[in-house]
């Protein structure tokens, strides 16, 4: 795609080329507006962070939360919970005012709210309110995730567009390294509130970044009007897509058992499996690593080459082996296991992940050219309403047994299987209908 026409804030939205024209377009074309399109990559990047710094910062605390609250290990997951759901709702009511208003206006209102939210996150003096600043700050926080996602599908097509998301989680999952390393430094300076001091400071900062250099990307002849009412329709007509509807499942739900990991590891490799926190710190951010360095290779070697249902087929299949073998370790089946082979297949399934987020997005997105905002936001819902739910569950037994956590991760994986293989139904479709990949 040729990136070429920017204005000072940002880059001018084009028109859909046809699919065809972004795999064969020349190289030079592009050339000219490689600093400005760095630029706005950065910026997405830090947008879709967000989601990743507001809960991994706060994983290597949840011990500490839950003895300094004096409440009960189940309930202080519910604070994640809590955010992760306030993101699924943000976003439902985020897309469909961005489409209707433009990129911009919601973006930066939901950054505003969400710094405010996080400070007063800090000074929570109980868990109930400490559960219910973290669903604001999750309903604020979504504007950043699903404007990210549409502002894409607004630049990009096709190809282009599925190599783009890859190069966001080179960004974003760098986020997920960083965040508990700097969340157990927090605490040997500070108690759990200093990491929601930080949280607000870094919200404050991609404000003024998003002021600075994101300008909008829908212009007007290109927004909805209507309200309410209209927004839903639009929701309903999306949903009414089957191959839409199937690869939003199939991410969700992928999603899902990846965060289950997200909410159980503080507990399990601390409490079972004796890490300590600059060691869960650690070993989180290698995980992290894997699931970069997949979307690296999903974006540089196997988009464009690969068609992209194979690629979500083969990884849904790796996370499906990996949550078997993980259940079969916490059960005892394997006899006693210690910290690096619960290790290792918790790297091997958050590395899957790095290949099938980027690529059930992409493939969706595609079939919406002209609902971005709505169908992102739908995409996010998806995601981040399952991991919510699959949070608690993985503590359902308590703290003493990882088996919760590989159940849950294996029910996710299969039912992300059957609803691409149910749903998506890749291989009755036309080449020439995935816009050629």
């Amino acid at each position: 795609m040729s990136e070429s026409g920017q204005s000072e804030r940002g880059p001018v939205p084009r028109t859909d080329p046809a699919p065809s024209s972004l795999a064969t377009q020349p190289r030079a074309a592009a050339a000219p507006a490689r600093r400005a399109g760095l630029v706005i990559t950065l910026v997405l990047g830090g947008l879709t962070a967000l989601p990743p710094l507001s809960m991994d910062m706060y994983l290597p605390a949840l011990p500490e939360v839950t003895d300094s609250l004096h409440a009960p290990a189940a309930t202080v997951q519910l604070t994640l919970t809590a955010c992760l759901a306030g993101m699924a709702m943000g976003q439902l009511v985020v897309g469909p005012m961005s489409d209707k208003w433009g990129r911009r206006r919601p973006l930066l209102i939901g950054m505003v709210v969400y710094v405010v939210a996080t400070a007063i996150c800090a000074l929570a003096p109980t868990t109930e309110l400490l559960i219910g600043v973290r669903l604001l700050q999750g309903l604020a926080g979504a504007a950043g995730i699903v404007i990210a996602r549409a502002v894409v599908r607004d630049l990009y097509d096709g190809i282009e567009m599925a190599r783009f998301f890859s190069t966001l989680m080179l960004i974003s999952g760098a986020a997920p390294i960083i965040a508990p390393l700097i969340g157990g430094q927090v605490l040997r300076l500070t108690d759990w509130r200093g990491i929601f001091v930080v949280l607000a400071a870094v919200g404050l900062v991609l404000t003024l970044v998003a002021v600075k250099w994101l300008g909008e990307t829908l212009p007007v002849e290109r927004r909805h009007e209507g309200g309410v009412v209209e927004a839903l329709r639009t929701m309903r007509g999306l949903l009414a897509d089957r191959v839409f509807t199937g690869y939003v499942l199939t991410g969700g739900l992928a999603f899902a058992a990846l965060f289950a990991y997200i909410s159980a590891s503080p507990f399990v490799m601390q409490e079972i499996y004796g890490a300590s926190p600059q060691m869960f710190s650690l070993l989180f951010g290698v995980n992290a690593v894997g699931m970069i360095v997949a979307g690296q290779i999903n974006g540089k070697v196997l988009v464009g080459r690969v068609r992209l249902d194979k690629v979500v087929a083969v990884a849904l299949t790796v996370m499906a082996l990996a949550a078997t073998a993980l259940l079969l370790m916490t059960a005892g089946v394997l006899g006693e296991t210690g910290l690096v082979p619960v290790a290792t297949g918790l790297f091997v399934l958050s590395a899957a992940m790095g290949f099938v987020s980027p690529n059930t997005n992409a493939l969706a997105l595609l079939r919406t050219p002209n609902a971005a905002g709505s169908a992102s936001a739908l995409i996010g819902t998806a995601s981040f309403l399952v991991g919510a739910v699959a949070s608690p569950l993985v503590g359902i037994a308590g703290e003493a047994t990882a088996v919760p956590m590989a159940v849950v991760q294996l029910c996710c994986g299969l039912a992300a299987m059957a609803c691409f293989v149910g749903l998506c139904r890749p291989w009755r479709r036309e080449r020439s209908e995935s816009s050629g990949v």
